[in-house]
């Protein structure tokens, strides 16, 4: 704990500053309660795009099987063009927020090539729209931990040490301030005795 000068000035700027922490701490708190919501909610999003991505797969590849001429379609027959991104904002944070994205195909023989391999390309951009939607999510969680870890430790900051240690100057100060005041009466009584005294053996 700093060393605190034991003033009535001093003890005006621990109780403003206690004022400040009470006042911005139950701020705080809310903010981190909103992030630890948000988040969850982010993360529950993402793992159903996740489950999303993944079935459709299974589907894909099943749906390919039967065909029977799974090497007619090549994954490079669809690549990602342009990816959309907005920004929102939580709790004070900008987040990215995935918007869509635009996909070219690859150049193949319409006669040459099966009739299933439009349908499959536009199964790819959707599986692919899902990656990028997912990773977007993941990217919004990251920054909102981040900000979640920085609004913690104010919060702990201010819980466990200011207010605490504030707290413990105001009675501080108070007490030697207290025993001050009362040792001034004390010396003004002692003073006013002496002078009473000398001013009877002065008469006498």
């Amino acid at each position: 704990m700093a060393k605190i000068k034991l003033t009535k000035n001093e003890l005006k700027t621990q109780k403003d500053a206690l004022k400040m922490y009470k006042r911005y701490l139950p701020t705080l708190t809310l903010k981190k309660q909103q992030l630890q919501t948000e988040i969850r909610s982010i993360e529950e999003r993402a793992k159903e795009v996740r489950e999303q991505r993944k079935n459709l797969e299974k589907e894909f590849e099943v749906w390919i099987s039967v065909f029977g001429e799974k090497d007619a379609f090549k994954p490079g027959m669809v690549s990602v063009k342009n990816i959309r991104k907005g920004t929102g904002n939580i709790a004070g944070v900008t987040i990215p927020v995935y918007e869509g994205a635009d996909f070219s195909r690859g150049d193949y023989d319409l006669y040459s090539t099966p009739l299933w391999i439009d349908l499959a390309a536009d199964r790819m951009e959707k599986a692919l729209s899902l990656d990028l939607e997912a990773d977007t999510l993941e990217e919004q969680v990251r920054l909102l931990s981040q900000e979640l870890r920085v609004t913690t430790q104010r919060v702990n900051l201010f819980e466990k040490v200011k207010i605490p240690e504030t707290k413990a100057n105001i009675k501080k100060i108070t007490v030697y301030l207290g025993d001050e005041q009362v040792a001034a009466v004390v010396r003004s009584k002692i003073s006013k005795k002496k002078l009473q005294q000398k001013a009877g053996e002065e008469t006498a």
